[in-house]
């Protein structure tokens, strides 16, 4: 097979990345994401659905009300599908990052890091999670407004050429939420 050199570069700094937040991740603490959610069953290949060039339609919830935009991604499956390196672009908003997906093979968790291109370091803590019956979800402990509020992904509608991603939050250890992104994938 034949790959661009700029490719395999990028494909390396994506895998050295995700080695080095996969030796950060294994001392985690799971009880408060073991409390919220229903048996673990993450196992390898979990993400491979989403291995390969992504467009994206995306919806996100501002103050003035939805907005739509565009982006797109690339993802990765390595180390025999116990981990997913996705780098997302969003030009229009002048948005990139790199989502990095880790199994925790005893924990049957998913361990899912944010990494910014402004930054450029892996956000703490990650979001815990796993499928059940072709829906993924990860939860995550984060701070608004001075109080603590539940952070949730969510994979589902999962085809292979198209899935669906979105994000909300709970501001009573989720009880209620409310959607605030919504990403819609197609394959490309």
């Amino acid at each position: 097979m034949h790959h661009e050199p700029q490719s395999i570069e990028r494909r390396t700094v994506l895998q050295l990345a995700a080695g080095l937040a996969a030796a950060s991740s294994l001392g985690a603490n799971l009880a408060r994401a073991d409390a919220r959610k229903p048996q673990p069953t993450g196992k390898p290949g979990d993400f491979d659905f989403l291995t390969g060039k992504w467009k994206i339609a995306n919806e996100f919830r501002t103050d003035e009300g939805w907005i739509e935009f565009e982006g797109e991604a690339t993802v990765f499956s390595i180390l025999s599908g116990t981990v997913s390196v996705e780098e997302l672009r969003i030009p229009a908003r002048n948005f990139f990052g790199m989502g990095l997906r880790l199994l925790d093979p005893k924990q049957k968790l998913w361990a899912d890091h944010w990494v910014n291109s402004v930054e450029c370091v892996i956000t703490p803590p990650p979001a815990w999670g796993s499928f059940v019956d072709g829906v993924g979800t990860w939860d995550g402990d984060d701070v608004l407004d001075d109080k603590s509020i539940i952070v949730r992904g969510a994979w589902d509608r999962i085809t292979p050429k198209s899935c669906r991603w979105y994000q909300a939050t709970s501001r009573d250890d989720g009880r209620t939420w409310e959607e605030n992104w919504v990403m819609h994938w197609t394959r490309v």
